[in-house]
């Protein structure tokens, strides 16, 4: 690179300024003209890593491989949407074309009304803007709408997916899994990821073919300008590759915050009634409020970072501005362009600046989406450590338990053994009461015959034959829990007593209500089994199942 660094530099200085090649004598001159290209592979040595960082060996999602698998997952996942997105960027290229035009025709007309006016070529150039305005901007207005339609299918397929995954996994998963983060990966990091290609995309692709489009007018006009506005460059892609590497773990962290100060707020409101029997409301606003502070010097941190990226971008910019008027200022004195020319080139250079920066940040926000992506993806590829594989379905069961040997510890807890090498026979046709201390283990033996957990050793029998051979929908329609503290969803009286149960009758229904004692209490309400979510306040306890 010295050596080739030398002869490039003096090839653009004649190209340029038409100076004949100078040749460096001496000690000391010989190290001026080579000190910058020294410190240049220095910061380049510095930037490397951080502009192409190592694939992650451990492949948990940190690195470039990951990501780019997760962008092509992304892709698979848009299928569906295909029929939108086709056209949005067939009008996406019509608009690109049409708009890259006008500056051109703008300096035209500027060249017809400077020099000699002719009124045929002046009308013929207002003409061929005003159809291009006109047409790029519906081009525009529909590509914008598809996308952002094929977006919000994205969202809603991707949020359905994630739901399914969180739904069917084991209770310890949600025992060790905040519900803070639960939530904000469904409606945060669900909005992130959807927009990888919808949008991401979109603007990425409209700003490479502007930036393709503006460089090709420019040199057209004037290459010897294009060279030196191309100067900005490779600084503009070291700060924005700087910028994409901080920005990133900011945002990562940002995300975490918010998720965390949202589950802090869930444990508060669901714990209401403890925080109110201590009188401790003070200090629980106060943690709120502490975690909504780390977030606030999160988001601080990560707004300063930006602020100082748009500074470094706008002084590069407005350099290279300065360095091309003065360099165009001399173009026009020689007669190599015109004045009409040079407005072209000036409309093209802004624009094409602004695009370059856009491209650049659209790739690190492509890159934040895959990061995204890949905890949304963990948790979709995520397999329940409770099996339900299994297929077993007799016509008839007699309904005789057994525990043999059964130990078992909480994921939460697992050097306390809530179990421990416990083994007694539940008889059909029998009642039988678990008694025992608080902490015994009588809830966790009701948990297990649900098969809501796994025992670490021993096992499960069910007429003979193992828990985990019965099929899931099977097992769940014959055992059922009757809970001290029902729970009432948000539906009607009717939709709560029928839940988990495919097309009850009428008579099985009013039988239930009858049997817990509720009858008369949903015939006295407005609309009796059609009641709504009123009922569910109004009355708790009131639901059973058959």
């Amino acid at each position: 690179m010295l050596c080739l660094a030398p002869p490039l530099y003096q090839t653009l200085r004649f190209l340029l300024f038409s100076q004949a090649p100078e040749l460096h004598l001496g000690l000391v001159n010989s190290l001026l003209y080579h000190l910058p290209l020294s410190l240049a592979l220095l910061l380049w040595d510095l930037l490397s890593p951080v502009i192409f960082p190592e694939e992650d060996p451990e492949g948990n999602g940190n690195g470039k491989k990951k990501e780019r698998e997760n962008f092509i997952r992304l892709i698979k996942l848009s299928k569906p949407d295909w029929h939108l997105l086709t056209p949005a960027f067939v009008f996406l290229t019509l608009a690109l074309m049409l708009e890259i035009s006008i500056p051109y025709y703008m300096g035209r007309v500027i060249d017809i009304l400077s020099n000699n006016y002719k009124e045929t070529e002046f009308l013929l150039a207002i003409l061929y803007m005003a159809f291009f305005s006109v047409t790029s901007s519906v081009s525009a207005g529909c590509r914008g709408g598809l996308f952002i339609f094929s977006m919000a299918r994205l969202n809603i397929r991707l949020r359905g997916l994630l739901f399914r995954a969180f739904a069917k996994q084991d209770i310890a998963f949600f025992e060790t899994t905040k519900t803070g983060e639960i939530t904000s990966r469904l409606s945060q990091d669900t909005a992130l990821v959807s927009r990888s290609i919808a949008a991401n995309v979109n603007i990425t692709l409209r700003m490479l073919v502007k930036c393709i489009g503006h460089y090709y007018f420019m040199i057209l006009v004037s290459w010897k300008l294009t060279l030196l506005t191309l100067i900005s460059t490779p600084l503009i892609w070291i700060v924005q590759s700087l910028y994409n590497k901080y920005h990133k773990d900011l945002v990562k962290k940002v995300q975490d915050s918010i998720a965390s100060s949202s589950d802090v707020a869930k444990e508060i409101i669901e714990s209401v009634k403890t925080v109110k029997s201590f009188a401790a409301e003070e200090e629980e606003a106060e943690r709120y409020e502490e975690a909504l502070k780390k977030t606030h010097r999160l988001q601080c941190r990560r707004d300063l970072v930006r602020a100082v990226y748009l500074l470094a971008i706008r002084t590069v910019n407005l350099g290279t501005q300065v360095a091309m008027l003065v360099y165009g200022h001399n173009l026009i004195q020689s007669g190599a362009i015109t004045s009409g020319q040079m407005v072209s080139f000036m409309l093209y250079q802004i624009e094409s600046g602004d695009y370059l920066r856009s491209l650049f940040h659209m790739l690190s926000e492509i890159t934040h989406s895959a990061g995204a992506s890949t905890k949304v993806f963990q948790y979709l590829d995520q397999q329940p450590q409770v099996s339900t594989s299994g297929s077993l379905c007799p016509e008839n069961l007699e309904g005789v338990f057994e525990f043999k040997n059964v130990t078992f510890s909480y994921p939460s807890r697992p050097e306390n053994p809530a179990l421990k090498d416990v083994s007694f026979t539940l008889k059909a046709g029998t009642v039988t009461a678990l008694v025992g201390p608080s902490g015994g283990g009588k809830t966790t033996c009701v948990a297990m015959l649900e098969r809501f957990y796994e025992p670490q050793s021993g096992e499960i029998l069910l007429d003979g034959r193992p828990l985990a051979e019965y099929k899931h929908q099977y097992l769940h329609r014959k055992v059922a829990l009757v809970a001290q503290e029902p729970i009432l969803f948000a539906g009607t009286v009717r939709e709560n007593i029928a839940y988990g149960l495919d097309n009850p009758s009428e008579k099985q229904l009013v039988e239930s209500a009858r049997l817990a004692k509720v009858e008369s209490f949903i015939k006295n309400t407005e609309n009796g089994y059609d009641t709504g979510k009123r009922v569910a306040s109004d009355r708790k306890g009131s639901t059973t199942r058959m």
